[in-house]
């Protein structure tokens, strides 16, 4: 096996025709680069180079073996890259609070730019309501986390820094066949009516108690669930009204029938939330270089 050094010399001397000009390619002296050749064709037992008034040229078994010298010379330079890029890569874990369905937070886009960006990085994903993923990442438990809140209200804790990443509406929806009942009905007379609940650390329970409370009324509750499919199973099955996001209620209505209530609607906002004194961590700055990536630079 010979050294790359004289690897390269054969390369060289090839594509420049000329054991001067590759020496002062390589950074070489001339005699180095003809002993090199010299050692190297001995080495191998084959004449690789003949003479001509212009320079050198490659024999036939030259031609044959430059391919594979090229081709050698350059995996030995992507694993040397590889191994630099070793000295600069993201390690490490990071803890992820996400809330309601993957595809609404964009979490498999923002999951792969991330493997792609750092490979070495691991990541751990924890399933929560909006208050209990900002609980946890005030408490260091997670790095970062998605949340629901109303637009520019952000998590109402001081130590945690957000980024809003858009807004959408909640619409109240019945099951089907409740259209009379929801006919003309405000806050007030909706809340009434049986509702499916969510515990106090849910987005949904901060909304709807948002719009009740300066009105002196609470949700007639028949039933607490914790997650949003839970919520559309009861109302599909016909136990109450819930909250729904847009897509999802217009889906709903145009699939299963099931009845939205007209003129009542909660504007929310998707956030993503990490600790203030975290902000600068390399773990959580890619996070949110990969976060713009995916859901374009945050508002000014």
């Amino acid at each position: 096996m010979q050294d790359l050094q004289t690897l390269r010399a054969f390369v060289a001397v090839a594509r420049e025709g000329s054991v001067s000009r590759a020496a002062q390619r390589l950074h070489l002296t001339q005699p180095a680069v003809s002993l090199k050749l010299k050692l190297f064709q001995e080495g191998l037992g084959l004449t690789l180079f003949h003479r001509r008034p212009q320079g050198l040229a490659l024999t036939d078994d030259g031609h044959a073996l430059l391919p594979a010298a090229e081709k050698a010379l350059a995996a030995m330079a992507a694993f040397e890259q590889n191994a630099r890029a070793l000295h600069s890569t993201l390690r490490g874990r990071l803890k992820i609070g996400t809330i309601v369905d993957p595809e609404f937070i964009r979490l498999g886009a923002f999951l792969h730019r991330l493997v792609e960006r750092a490979p070495q990085l691991e990541t751990e994903l924890h399933h929560g309501m909006s208050g209990t993923v900002l609980e946890w990442v005030h408490r260091g438990e997670l790095d970062v986390g998605f949340f629901l809140a109303p637009p520019g209200e952000g998590p109402g804790i001081t130590e945690i820094a957000h980024r809003e990443l858009t807004h959408f509406d909640y619409h109240v929806i019945a099951p089907a066949g409740w259209g009379s009942r929801l006919a003309g009905a405000g806050w007030a007379q909706l809340a009434a009516l049986p509702w499916i609940t969510t515990p106090e650390n849910s987005a949904h329970h901060r909304l709807l108690h948002g719009a009740l409370d300066p009105l002196g009324v609470t949700p007639n509750g028949v039933s607490q669930v914790d997650q949003e499919a839970c919520m559309l199973d009861l109302v599909r099955a016909g136990v109450g009204l819930s909250l729904a996001r847009d897509a999802l209620a217009m889906a709903e209505r145009q699939e299963r029938g099931l009845v939205i209530a007209e003129g009542v609607r909660l504007p929310c906002a998707l956030g993503f939330a990490w600790r203030r004194d975290r902000g600068e961590e390399p773990v959580i700055a890619e996070a949110l270089e990969v976060l713009t990536g995916v859901w374009g630079a945050p508002p000014p």
